[in-house]
């Protein structure tokens, strides 16, 4: 029986792994990376240890199958990270900037995200200023549970304050365009590779 609980500390190894295999836009991306953890340690382990009162898990018989990760201030928690993340990763992996980007490993790409994080626009974060993340393993599918763990979400932001919440999607992951479509969420903009949806709270 599947339940949704906020996330512990004993759920980092498992946000990791989710991250990592649904992190080729919701496919396993196991093979894409050489370092394991690259991926967890942008999008999903800075949640946890920084806004812990935003982060959920979905939970069947022990087992950690998806996650919402979130913040109801995307500007200060930027503002944390390049304060109290990146650093120590930046002296974990090397900055690849003097390698063309086309030239890039996909290890590379995400290390320059660490190097030199993407940061949202003023203007969405205006009407949107907070973000959030969701990842489900295919087994944690269906059945309602993603909207449950939006719904646990939104809920919580709203709570806190915030007026409205974007997340960026690849434009290649078309089930989950469609998954944010149907929960009332609009695009907001569309940039090479990706799509980034907006709800107002």
């Amino acid at each position: 029986m599947f339940t949704l609980r906020p996330a512990r500390e004993a759920d980092r190894e498992a946000l990791y792994r989710i991250c990592l295999q649904t992190g080729d836009s919701g496919q396993d991306a196991t093979g894409v990376y050489d370092d394991p953890a690259l991926l967890g340690h942008i999008y999903a382990a800075p949640y946890l240890t920084y806004a812990p009162a935003f982060a959920f898990v979905l939970e069947d018989a022990g087992a950690v199958g998806g996650y919402v990760l979130g913040t109801p201030d995307t500007r200060a928690f930027e503002a944390t990270l390049e304060r109290e993340w990146w650093p120590h990763l930046r002296t974990q992996y090397p900055d690849p900037s003097g390698v063309p980007r086309e030239a890039r490993t996909p290890d590379q790409r995400l290390a320059a995200l660490i190097h030199t994080p993407r940061t949202a626009p003023d203007a969405l974060l205006a009407q949107y200023p907070a973000h959030l993340h969701i990842d489900l393993l295919p087994w944690a599918q269906g059945g309602g549970h993603g909207r449950r763990l939006m719904e646990r979400q939104f809920a919580a932001l709203r709570e806190a304050g915030a007026p409205g919440v974007h997340l960026g999607v690849g434009e290649r992951n078309t089930r989950a365009e469609g998954f944010y479509r149907h929960l009332g969420m609009e695009e907001l903009a569309r940039s090479p590779g990706a799509i980034t949806f907006g709800l107002k709270l």
